[in-house]
């Protein structure tokens, strides 16, 4: 086992100089020969671990994709927590993701989730693992009657995570300024907006004119 740890070292330093080299030039713009200098070893060690620069991405997105859904899982796990709170606490993950390990989350956004046309479409399923376990809470809290029931949870789970990686974008591209008064008010900006459209109506469900105004 002890002969393993080199091995596993090696490619994590292969991965993480990786993400340095596609949030810095783009994956289309980068080769292998510059994750392996950015990783300081040899031209063919990247290849002794991944099959091409495209297994590379999708290790880097797998690896950090499933951690998320994984805080998700967890988040929602919690007993007598909100719908309100479990969507804060998601909100607050991703953020602190973004803060803590910006490149990370660059490569995620840019080069997979935005990539309509490749990896994008290559890992759609995954994606829509992380719709479908917002969405679940979202549609939890409408049994109860916490949230309205005429937009669907699919719907509110796409605006809620859509609305969080326009934030990261914004950051990602110096749209937004970033301060730490700047991520706690995104996390709460994103859940207020996203909820406070969400929460039932005491005086009944709305409907819709045909302009699509609320009548």
């Amino acid at each position: 086992m002890a002969g393993r740890a080199p091995a596993a070292d090696k490619r994590r330093t292969i991965l993480d100089a990786a993400v340095r080299v596609f949030a810095r030039q783009g994956f289309h713009a980068t080769r292998v020969a510059d994750i392996a200098d950015e990783a300081g070893v040899a031209y063919g060690l990247v290849y002794h671990y991944f099959g091409s620069k495209d297994e590379v991405l999708d290790t880097i997105f797998l690896e950090r994709w499933d951690v998320m859904l994984a805080a998700i899982a967890e988040i929602d796990a919690r007993a007598g927590a909100s719908a309100r709170d479990k969507l804060h606490e998601i909100a607050s993950f991703i953020v602190e993701s973004y803060r803590h390990e910006p490149d990370v989350m660059k490569v995620i956004i840019v080069e997979v989730t935005r990539a309509a046309n490749s990896f994008g479409q290559t890992h759609l399923a995954k994606i829509r693992e992380a719709y479908q376990q917002i969405a679940g809470i979202v549609r939890e809290a409408q049994g109860t009657g916490a949230f309205r029931a005429d937009i669907t949870a699919e719907f509110a789970a796409m605006a809620f995570y859509g609305c969080i990686e326009q934030l990261l974008t914004g950051w990602i591209f110096g749209l937004l300024e970033e301060n730490e008064d700047g991520y706690e008010q995104a996390k709460r900006f994103v859940v207020e907006t996203v909820c406070d459209g969400l929460e039932a109506d005491p005086s009944g469900p709305r409907t819709a004119n045909a302009s699509g105004r609320s009548l």
